[in-house]
């Protein structure tokens, strides 16, 4: 796909969705039913992505939810646990970032990632400096699905023509608005099916 600048997502595509290790060790900090946890972490979710609050508000809000209480010490207990659950990164979709890189390729990343989360990845994997714009939802206050991410990310890669961007995620919900702005869009499902697309 010549000429075309390929916008990936992270957690789900590069980079893993939380482990059930993670995800078990979560509930365990927070001391209460899985059950319970899951809707809660969830739908505080989206200001926290933006940027809007920071970790330690987020868990204050996820608490409240839950209709308990979390102390300092808790809280740095699950901003460290949740860091830990999103850690995991794909080698194979890694090796096709690098290859892209070296080959000229043109890359951005779109990613609805929290703060500490995004510091943590900057300061553990080198090849985050290959792609051209990185847009992480909590420094730009917007996050997937929302338009104006993806317009977001076009004058940042100073693209005029939405459709020679290829958008991959592995959520049908962020390549449907994705192409509803005028983006190719491809929906992950792993590392062959993507390079079969970029081959085309």
């Amino acid at each position: 796909m010549t000429g075309t600048t390929v916008l990936f997502d992270l957690f789900g595509v590069i980079a893993r969705h939380q482990s059930p290790e993670g995800k078990d060790r979560l509930v365990r900090t927070a001391g209460v039913p899985a059950a319970a946890f899951w809707p809660a972490y969830w739908a505080q979710r989206p200001p926290y992505d933006r940027g809007d609050v920071g970790g330690a508000d987020y868990w204050h809000r996820v608490a409240d939810a839950l209709g308990t209480r979390f102390d300092e010490h808790r809280v740095t207990r699950l901003v460290e646990a949740d860091i830990d659950s999103w850690s995991g990164t794909d080698d194979a979709m890694v090796a096709l970032v690098e290859q892209l890189a070296v080959r000229g390729g043109r890359i951005g990343l779109l990613s609805n990632i929290p703060e500490e989360l995004a510091v943590h990845y900057e300061a553990r994997h080198d090849w985050l400096g290959l792609f051209a714009v990185r847009a992480f939802s909590c420094r730009i206050g917007r996050a997937k699905p929302e338009p104006d991410a993806y317009r977001w990310c076009l004058e940042a890669l100073r693209e005029e023509h939405a459709d020679r961007v290829l958008f991959v995620d592995d959520r049908p919900e962020n390549v449907r608005a994705a192409e509803a702005i005028g983006m190719r869009g491809h929906l992950f499902t792993g590392s062959e099916g993507l390079r079969a697309r970029l081959a085309g």
